[in-house]
């Protein structure tokens, strides 16, 4: 499991001794929720004159109903569910590989069986097909997922697909008179919109609060993935993970994943809390349905960020911002467009970019096979390139990352691999008498870091080593075995 960043931790509680959870309408308010005109202040009443009877100011007197969220919640809530998972792994320690040790300590010949268990919460999307949104982190590397909905039932769910990188989520339950969210159109969405998130926080029970939309487009968050978060103060907790936000209108406008606190999750919720659009979840389900897998678009480039030092290096104003093309891979998208090392993309798609992980969001999170508008530097001028992002590759020939893996061919690791916890690159296939042979690497072997920095996929690898280190250091896992490999030129 993945250490918590210090200030964008995934929301995480403990329930019951055991019970762990990870976690986080554009339209004008209606004017039954507007805020009654204030009366005029009442005159002090001396101590000496009794008991005082509190007064219902006038103005609210006369309304016919008071303002209230409950006429909205009471279409929302049925469909907002507790998700609750049950984990079994099998671990056994190092030492029982040696049957002196074995003996000695008395230890048992096969792995030992351990048992956890985490909540979450769930959006009902599909009430006819039994569909539900939830996050990646909730539902990951279950054994058993169960859903407990509005009025009480308790179903086994199915597990469809998840998204790592957005950590999207979906699942299937087989069950009958659900109430799904209708989806908004989270683009619509702007900065001082009311919203309510719904959700299960700590494991006590359906519970909502309300707040404003703080900021859209929100990234740069700290082991967060792709990101492009609603921000919202909204109170987020422990256990609203995969819930709900919603608009005034009761649409589904974002789905709860994560909560900022400087002092970590423990600390509780401070008004900073990180919902994914609509739009992306429900495009992260498409794929998931039509592919089983989310099909990410990469440019084959690899990038840093513009710092002043480096503007002023390429006879750039400092005040310009984007991201520097340090390498471009052959055959790649990028390449085709035209970019080339030394390039600054400023904007694509009319999005500003400002910085590396900026462009690598907006590069993850386009669809494939279409044409992504790039606004681009070139030391005076001014460039207007189309680049048309193609699938991020599932192998590549270890010769396009790094010459002293010549001869090997490098893929990610297998799904159910994944979902056991197990990240890193899979070395496919090593050819006989090649460098990457000479070097020690076998087929089969896991590659989970290099330098002492932790590699969890294909693109991380290839970021890694967009600047070829002098010296090569691979944390290798090769069976039960792992230790490092130093890899020579």
């Amino acid at each position: 499991m993945r250490p918590l960043p210090l200030f964008a931790c995934l929301l995480v509680t403990a329930v019951g001794g055991g019970l762990v959870a990870r976690g986080l309408a554009p339209d004008p308010m209606p004017a039954a929720l507007a805020s009654p005109t204030a009366s005029a202040p009442a005159a002090r009443t001396p101590a000496a004159a009794g008991p005082v009877t509190a007064q219902t100011p006038r103005s609210v007197a006369a309304l016919p109903t008071l303002p209230s969220l409950a006429p909205m919640l009471e279409g929302v809530t049925p469909a907002v569910v507790n998700i609750y998972t049950r984990q079994v792994v099998e671990v056994q320690s190092p030492l029982a590989a040696d049957p002196f040790f074995r003996r000695f300590f008395g230890m048992p010949d096969g792995p030992q069986r351990r048992e956890s268990q985490s909540l979450g919460s769930g959006v009902i999307v599909d009430a006819q097909r039994g569909y539900v949104l939830t996050n990646h982190h909730v539902v990951d590397n279950a054994t058993e997922v169960s859903v407990q909905l509005h009025d009480g039932r308790t179903v086994e769910a199915e597990f469809i697909g998840s998204d790592p990188g957005t950590d999207v989520a979906l699942i299937r339950i087989p069950a009958e008179n659900l109430r799904a969210l209708p989806l908004a159109n989270s683009q619509g969405l702007r900065v001082g919109d009311f919203v309510v998130a719904v959700g299960n926080p700590f494991g006590l029970g359906q519970t909502v609060t309300s707040g404003i939309v703080s900021a859209v487009g929100r990234s740069g968050l700290t082991g967060l993935g792709f990101q492009d978060f609603i921000q919202t103060d909204a109170s987020i907790n422990p256990g609203n993970s995969g819930g709900a936000l919603v608009n005034l209108r009761g649409e589904l406008v974002g789905i709860n994943t994560a909560s900022f606190n400087p002092r970590g999750s423990a600390a509780g919720n401070i008004g900073l809390g990180f919902a994914i659009p609509a739009n992306l979840a429900h495009e992260i389900m498409r794929q998931l349905l039509v592919y089983g897998e989310v099909k990410r678009g990469s440019l084959g480039i690899e990038l840093v960020d513009l710092t002043p030092r480096f503007a002023q290096e390429l006879g750039l104003d400092e005040s310009v911002r984007g991201a520097i093309v340090t390498r471009v891979y052959r055959n790649a998208p990028g390449e085709a467009a035209g970019l080339r090392p030394g390039d600054v993309v400023t904007a694509i798609n009319g999005q500003r970019v400002d910085g590396a992980q900026a462009l690598r969001n907006a590069e993850g999170l386009l669809p494939v096979n279409e044409a992504a508008a790039l606004d681009v530097r070139r030391g005076a001028q001014a460039l207007k390139l189309s680049a048309t992002l193609r699938e991020q590759p599932k192998q590549l020939p270890g010769a396009d990352i790094d010459p002293r893996l010549s001869g090997a061919t490098l893929g990610e690791v297998a799904e159910r691999f994944r979902r056991g916890g197990l990240l890193g690159v899979a070395v496919v296939d090593v050819a006989a008498n090649s460098r990457a042979a000479a070097n020690g690497l076998m087929p089969g072997d896991r590659i989970y870091g290099v330098n002492g920095r932790r590699v969890d996929d294909l693109p991380a690898l290839r970021s890694a080593l967009a600047q070829p280190p002098a010296r090569l250091i691979l944390r290798v896992q090769r069976g039960a075995q792992q230790g490092d490999l130093e890899l020579r030129g």
